[in-house]
């Protein structure tokens, strides 16, 4: 059996950097979708939905033998979604009301192979931050590290200042729950590693 070729339907250059450290080839092919979540949908249900309809709308412009691999990691706190900061602002307002407290990274992911067998699931990790000060925030945001993460930061970078602790997948938090998804590669003829 011929092993399928790999395309990760993502741009997330933190999601591209994990595949590539333990040796995966695979072509990059970002999904443009709706990420919204459905009136009460339950935040895992939306990552596992949202991923398999990033890799559904990626598979439309490929041809032969692949397996498609789509994630989509959102940050919950006290069970609101907390999106991308699109703002100095938001940003703010978002550290600082993680500050000093628990939340959940939630990252659904789904494989797809071409004539449509897939499996989706999702990973969940607790992170709590650590007390800030307002200067500390301000500080961070004005790196503009946060602007184009869930949650507005991002754990393998300056924001890894913020977190205490974690409980669960390091690099589910980084974007990608990636001894999951390489236990599932396997299941539809991905290379097993």
């Amino acid at each position: 059996m011929t092993t399928p070729a790999l395309v990760l339907a993502s741009a997330s250059p933190r999601r591209s950097e994990l595949l590539q450290r333990v040796g995966l080839t695979f072509e990059v092919r970002p999904a443009d979708i709706d990420e919204r979540p459905l009136e009460g949908e339950a935040p895992a249900a939306m990552v596992e939905r949202v991923s398999l309809a990033k890799a559904r709308a990626v598979g439309l412009s490929l041809q032969g033998p692949h397996l498609i691999l789509a994630a989509d990691t959102i940050v919950v706190r006290d069970g609101t979604i907390l999106g991308k900061p699109a703002t100095a602002e938001e940003a703010i307002t978002t550290v600082t009301s993680l500050a000093g407290r628990a939340h959940e990274v939630i990252t659904g992911y789904a494989l797809l192979r071409e004539d449509g067998r897939h499996v989706a699931g999702h990973c969940t990790t607790t992170v709590r931050f650590r007390p800030l000060t307002p200067g500390t925030i301000a500080r961070y945001v004005a790196t503009g590290e946060p602007m184009d993460k869930a949650g507005a930061y991002g754990i393998q970078g300056i924001g890894a200042m913020l977190v205490q602790s974690i409980e669960g997948s390091y690099t589910n938090v980084v974007g990608l729950p990636l001894v999951e998804v390489l236990e599932r590669l396997p299941e539809l003829g991905g290379p097993a590693l």
